[in-house]
């Protein structure tokens, strides 16, 4: 039987990631406290999905950032266990208030974990390399900061019947906080694919801005999420920062990742070889994807595309 942590700290920015997180929790500590942020159904949310016990950080507050905790977290941990772990979910904030821990904790931080174990000491894999190999690191500080991609721990299922003991935690006001001086909606639908069963990407043989509506019509015929590579989405701009797929941006495993217009770079394959099954459609014959595909299709995307749609609709 794998050995066990007597407790392990969890806290997910993204409601979506928290069962897997406290899943990951569970499999890892004998005890799982999370930190919740917002009404007292997320209390009880924590509990049903398997924390034992909460620590309270009161309601959302839309003057604070998710960093502007990491005080209040910090002086609860240091007051717990001396040798504990943290999950967190390996998302932009998440990886935002690890780093910001680690400094306050003096402890060791790795992002993007692919697996995480506890036998021997605190050991995770990672990518490295820009995707090129696995890492595995294990962490000596008393305290270890890990956050997960998506995957990592199966979800846990939620059992309303669950409690546990809750702690209130008054906030510490950051030495040196951000100021929130005004909010904007953000232009684009916020989308979280690494949820997604079904993705369709594209790459920059999509040729032009306009093709993006066929691509829009493949997917409502698909029932699939939109993603892209790099470029679509930091040079051109055609699409926002949470759809672009690969070593810096979207981890994926949906049952199926189709592939337009796609070279197939390791850094933007990273992001996809967790599919069940990989479509290709490129009019390169010697593109990279097509070693990675199970299957594919050389020829023109504005020809394939409008052929796929009439298909699936049909």
């Amino acid at each position: 039987m794998m050995s066990k942590l007597s407790n392990v700290w969890v806290f997910s920015d993204i409601a979506s990631r928290l069962p897997e997180v406290i899943a990951g929790g569970v499999q890892l500590g004998e005890k799982v406290s999370a930190f919740v942020i917002g009404s007292e159904d997320e209390i009880a949310k924590a509990y049903s999905l398997g924390a034992t016990h909460v620590y309270y950080l009161g309601e959302k507050d839309t003057s604070k950032i998710i960093e502007d905790y990491a005080e209040t977290m910090a002086h609860a941990i240091s007051n717990g266990d001396t040798n504990t772990l943290m999950l967190l979910g390996a998302t932009k904030r998440g990886k935002a208030l690890a780093a910001k821990l680690g400094v306050q904790l003096n402890a060791g931080v790795i992002n993007d974990a692919s697996e995480v174990t506890v036998a021997d000491g605190v050991t995770a894999k990672h990518m490295v390399y820009g995707g090129l190999a696995i890492g595995e690191e294990k962490i000596v500080s008393p305290i270890a900061l890990i956050t997960i991609g998506n995957g990592v721990f199966e979800a846990a299922q939620a059992d309303n019947s669950k409690t546990g003991e809750a702690v209130s935690v008054s906030f510490i006001e950051p030495k040196a906080a951000i100021k929130c001086i005004e909010r904007r909606a953000k232009q684009g639908e916020s989308v979280d694919l690494g949820k997604a069963k079904r993705v369709i990407a594209i790459g920059s043989g999509i040729g032009k801005q306009e093709n993006l509506q066929m691509v829009a019509d493949l997917g409502a015929a698909l029932g699939a999420e939109l993603g892209c590579s790099r470029p679509i989405a930091e040079t051109e701009k055609w699409m926002e920062r949470e759809r672009y797929i690969g070593v810096s941006g979207v981890m994926l495993k949906p049952e199926l990742y189709l592939a337009l217009g796609i070279s197939g770079q390791i850094q933007h394959m990273v992001g996809a070889l967790g599919s069940q099954t990989i479509l290709a459609v490129n009019k390169d014959k010697n593109a990279p994807i097509f070693q990675y595909a199970d299957y594919g299709i050389v020829g023109d995307l504005n020809k394939v595309v409008p052929a796929l749609i009439s298909a699936f609709k049909g």
